[in-house]
């Protein structure tokens, strides 16, 4: 979930041999080994929002506990898996994010080229699925069990723009800020809150939606609100980049 930028190039510890700063797609990293990273990257998350979401309905019938649970368990389980995976590939986990990086970069930036972005959609997908599929079965459920959680209300489909509009100016914004050593905890502490201060619980991502489809439990999603859902991301996505340019903008020194 974690951005490329020039500046995050610069921001190596001093007197070491450079390392990629947390969130940066390292050139010399091979594209497969990249695939593999956001292809696992995905499928833990997944498995940790949709696992965490059954083993909360198991354990309390208070829907409060059940969100608190869901909520804690993803910020841990993302900040970790940005931590380990972010200097391989990036830890986007998000085709929007993935996009945005790939739209910053068109123009002879660094970032993921559109072969590479085309290489990361489809198996940040393929990795959202199996995530549901593995949490279900370790719980003992139906491997495959279509979502009846419908999600289609339009507070909803307006909480999934503003949370992934947050979502990426958050990241763009530490790149362009030279702080993306901060983005594991800034990003999953983002989703954490972003869990309870929007009315969708902060989906932003359409990998992790389609994921969510794959397990009728506490954390999935209805087939027939994937179209809305990726859409509002799409927009959000937009949204949130361009508010990076707004406030971010190249040259202009930021204080603080």
């Amino acid at each position: 979930m974690t951005v490329t930028h020039e500046s995050a190039a610069e921001s190596a510890i001093p007197d070491a041999a450079p390392q990629p700063a947390p969130g940066a797609t390292p050139p010399r990293r091979p594209l497969a080994a990249r695939a593999a990273a956001e292809l696992v990257g995905t499928a833990a998350l997944v498995a940790v929002v949709v696992g965490s979401g059954i083993q909360a309905t198991e354990l309390t019938k208070d829907v409060g506990v059940q969100l608190l649970a869901n909520s804690l368990a993803t910020v841990f389980g993302l900040g970790v898996l940005i931590l380990l995976l972010g200097p391989v590939s990036g830890a986007h986990f998000n085709p929007v994010v993935t996009l945005a990086e790939w739209w910053t970069g068109r123009r002879g930036g660094t970032g993921v080229t559109i072969r590479e972005a085309a290489v990361y959609i489809p198996v940040q997908t393929v990795g959202a699925i199996a995530g549901a599929i593995l949490a279900d079965g370790i719980f003992g459920r139906p491997l495959v069990e279509w979502s009846a959680h419908d999600r289609s209300a339009g507070h909803l489909l307006l909480g999934e723009v503003v949370a992934t509009a947050g979502l990426v100016m958050l990241i763009f914004g530490l790149a362009r800020t030279d702080q993306l050593r901060f983005a594991p905890v800034a990003v999953a502490s983002y989703i954490g809150a972003a869990y309870w201060f929007t009315s969708s619980t902060s989906f932003a991502n359409p990998a992790v939606t389609i994921g969510r489809t794959f397990s009728d439990t506490f954390a999935g999603i209805a087939p027939g609100s994937l179209a809305g859902f990726i859409s509002m991301q799409l927009i959000g996505g937009a949204v949130g980049l361009a508010l990076v340019a707004l406030i971010f903008a190249p040259g202009r020194k930021v204080e603080g």
